[in-house]
């Protein structure tokens, strides 16, 4: 097997991951220091370029979206936004700067909803 199709090989299996976290597939030659590169059987294959943790945000915002019928979050009904928060929330959406500020306005709420929605959850974890 050459290694021009063990790296097709390996970017088709991780093709999905890359997408799903907004990374991007560069050419060894082209990798930078901050680049991850992957090896197969020992030699490097791939080098992936990861996302400015800016945009982390939006893409799970967009997914959010996607996951509730491509509707935009500011139509969703008062359960549905609560159910968004909680899934960011698992995702680390709000350790971002500016994370509840972005997400409030993303369901057209106020941040003050937002917190509330986050403490009610930590209030059924710990009942």
């Amino acid at each position: 097997m050459t290694e021009q199709h063990v790296e097709h090989q390996l970017a088709a299996a991780v093709k999905p991951l890359l997408d799903a976290v907004g990374a991007t597939p560069v050419p060894l030659g082209e990798a930078k220091a901050e680049d991850v590169v992957l090896e197969w059987e020992g030699r490097p294959a791939l080098a992936v370029r990861l996302p400015h943790l800016s945009s982390a945000l939006d893409r799970l915002l967009a997914e959010m979206a996607r996951q509730f019928d491509g509707r935009p979050l500011a139509e969703l009904d008062r359960l549905e936004k609560q159910r968004v928060v909680a899934l960011l929330e698992e995702r680390g959406a709000f350790t971002v700067r500016h994370g509840v500020e972005t997400v409030a306005s993303a369901l057209g709420v106020s941040r003050f909803t937002v917190y509330n929605y986050l403490n009610r959850q930590d209030g059924s974890k710990t009942s």
